[in-house]
């Protein structure tokens, strides 16, 4: 259980107050782990993957708000309101533990260590809401690419991106699937990137100064 990133900082005295099971799950790619609205009955933590959390905008298009990955925490808008905010899906395989909203609540009472570990996450999730916003959904469709690439690199090897469908990027820069396809292509083409799969996911960063702010392709 201290594997849980929710609860490393927690002691032996926390861990006697969780007497509800905490879940490991699974989801393959594209399942949706619980709608826009839904009652909630746990939070997640997520330990391998990715997941999208959107909402359906007033105009009926559906608007990708944030990326999580692994350690971040799924769902904890629910403790307050005790339903979900938005849609969360799996963009790749990914695996979760569920942790029941009694036990959280139970610890948040009870264990400073935990009403810590919360806040802290918490504002970690607002504060990478907001730079997503800022960072992908201004400037030129160039600019909102090149921004995307350059936060979805591997963490362990900076030199390789993996992109998503061109529709779920579209929907996460707010831009049409077709002007995403066309400025990738563009990249590729002033050398920029390379593909390295021939399902256009996979691409290897050739020259990363093309992606900086202030780049003319």
């Amino acid at each position: 259980m201290r594997e849980v990133a929710l609860f490393s900082n927690l002691n032996e005295e926390d861990f006697a107050l969780i007497h509800a099971p905490i879940d490991d799950m699974a989801y393959r790619a594209h399942q949706v782990l619980f709608n826009e609205g839904d009652a909630a009955g746990g939070i997640f933590t997520l330990r391998s993957g990715m997941l999208k959390l959107s909402r359906i905008t007033g105009d009926g298009r559906r608007r990708i708000l944030r990326l999580l990955r692994p350690g971040d925490v799924v769902g904890l808008e629910a403790l307050a309101t005790g339903r979900y905010d938005s849609e969360a899906a799996a963009l790749t395989d990914v695996t979760l533990c569920r942790i029941p909203t009694e036990v959280v609540h139970k610890l948040n009472l009870n264990s400073p260590r935990m009403h810590a570990g919360l806040l802290d996450k918490w504002h970690k999730a607002l504060r990478e809401a907001d730079d997503w916003l800022a960072s992908i959904n201004f400037g030129t469709a160039q600019q909102r690419v090149c921004q995307f690439i350059l936060k979805m690199r591997h963490t362990t090897d900076p030199a390789f991106v993996t992109l998503f469908s061109r529709e779920d990027m579209g929907a996460m820069m707010d831009l049409k699937q077709e002007t995403v396809s066309r400025e990738i292509s563009a990249l590729v083409k002033a050398g920029a990137l390379q593909p390295v799969d021939k399902l256009g996911r996979l691409y290897r960063i050739m020259d990363e100064s093309l992606l900086q702010p202030g780049s003319n392709l």
